[in-house]
């Protein structure tokens, strides 16, 4: 049996005899260091604390620093004006931080929220945490809703058509891969991933083609989008992100009893009484509203859905209840840090994210796919 199939937990009851019994599953509470409730509480509560302290000062660091610093005293007076609390004059750096960074810092903590919680539900649902939302074709969908959007605009309506295209595409990719899913008889999360496989395929190569085949600008368009960038982000974008991403919150909060459940398994879960077929369905929309509202944003940027709910799982345990908006507070910081990165590591140069968090996802990644091999 493959290592990637061990912790999917996909061949669990389907052992011949004398074949040892199949691995616990790997979101169980014992994979988890065992915690108890109050000790998982307090630890809940202690790293909430510390991903609001570091996002906090992240952000303010995001406002100081650039091309054109800020100074901090500045950036200060600037929000307590902003709030009513400060009568001081306007400052001539009052239209950088608010119509470039306070833009740019908002979207990254919506996409990074976005993404985080995202990830999170789809571990749960797939109860594989080496899962994440491209699993069932929502990145690679929005990309071809981005790419057409990019090929078939003009250049007035490229800002309003491509992340408007990205979104549209990504969620009817994720419903065009839940009812072929649906088509297979018994098909449950197995046939979910095996379906989503070969729509990110189908995907590629249609993006790939578009590429191929427009005008070198609208070229360099797309493949600048698909490096993943908050270079473009306004108040609009975030005024139209935010309530995608605030719904998709809260709906994956009402789901967080009932995807604790998965950790049993499959079989198990239908015998306390909840309808796997519905919460399947209402996990991977969800999944699905949340990811393609960032794409729409921000491109494609990844592994900020793989990394974030693990490492939190790792210290916190594995109940939603505290994953859900872990992941949440800690995909915001990673976004914004890592644009923070993006903006200052080379002098007048704006780096992709994505190309930063596959730089830190990638290893990572192996070291977790080598200690689950190493568990299991």
């Amino acid at each position: 049996m493959s290592t990637l199939a061990r912790p999917l937990g996909l061949f669990d009851g389907a052992r011949s005899p004398g074949q040892v019994a199949a691995p616990a599953h790997p979101l169980a509470p014992g994979r988890a260091g065992r915690l108890t409730a109050a000790a998982g509480r307090r630890r809940a509560w202690w790293c909430a604390a510390v991903l609001l302290v570091a996002l906090l000062v992240v952000c303010v660091a995001s406002m100081h620093l650039g091309q054109y610093p800020i100074p901090v005293a500045d950036v200060v007076t600037g929000l307590a004006r902003s709030l009513g609390l400060s009568d001081a004059p306007a400052l001539a750096s009052d239209g950088v931080l608010w119509n470039v960074r306070v833009p740019r810092i908002g979207a990254g903590l919506l996409v990074g929220a976005a993404l985080g919680t995202a990830g999170a539900v789809t571990q749960s649902l797939f109860g594989n945490p080496l899962a994440e939302p491209s699993v069932i074709g929502i990145t690679s969908g929005a990309g071809v809703g981005a790419a057409a959007a990019t090929v078939l605009a003009t250049a007035g309506s490229a800002v309003l058509l491509v992340p408007l295209g990205a979104f549209a595409a990504g969620v009817v990719t994720t419903l065009l891969v839940w009812g072929l899913a649906a088509l297979v008889r018994g098909g449950g999360t197995l046939t979910l991933v095996l379906v989503g496989i070969a729509v990110n395929a189908v995907a590629g190569a249609a993006s790939s083609l578009m590429i191929f085949l427009t005008d070198t600008a609208s070229r360099e368009a797309v493949v600048f989008w698909q490096l993943g960038s908050l270079n473009g982000a306004t108040w609009p974008a975030v005024g139209y992100t935010a309530p995608l991403v605030l719904a998709g919150l809260v709906w994956s909060l009402t789901m967080s009893g009932r995807l604790d459940v998965l950790v049993l398994g499959e079989r198990a879960a239908a015998h306390t009484g909840v309808n796997l077929r519905s919460l399947r369905a209402q996990a991977v929309l969800c999944a699905a509203l949340l990811t393609a509202a960032a794409v729409s944003v921000a491109g494609l940027i990844g592994f900020i859905g793989l990394i974030v709910p693990h490492l939190l799982r790792l210290v916190v345990g594995p109940r939603q209840q505290y994953i859900l908006p872990l992941s949440a507070l800690g995909g915001a910081l990673l976004i914004t840090g890592s644009d923070l990165v993006a903006r200052t590591a080379i002098e007048f140069v704006d780096l992709p994210i994505g190309a930063l968090t596959a730089v830190i996802g990638g290893p990572v990644f192996f070291l977790l796919l080598r200690r689950r091999g190493s568990v299991t």
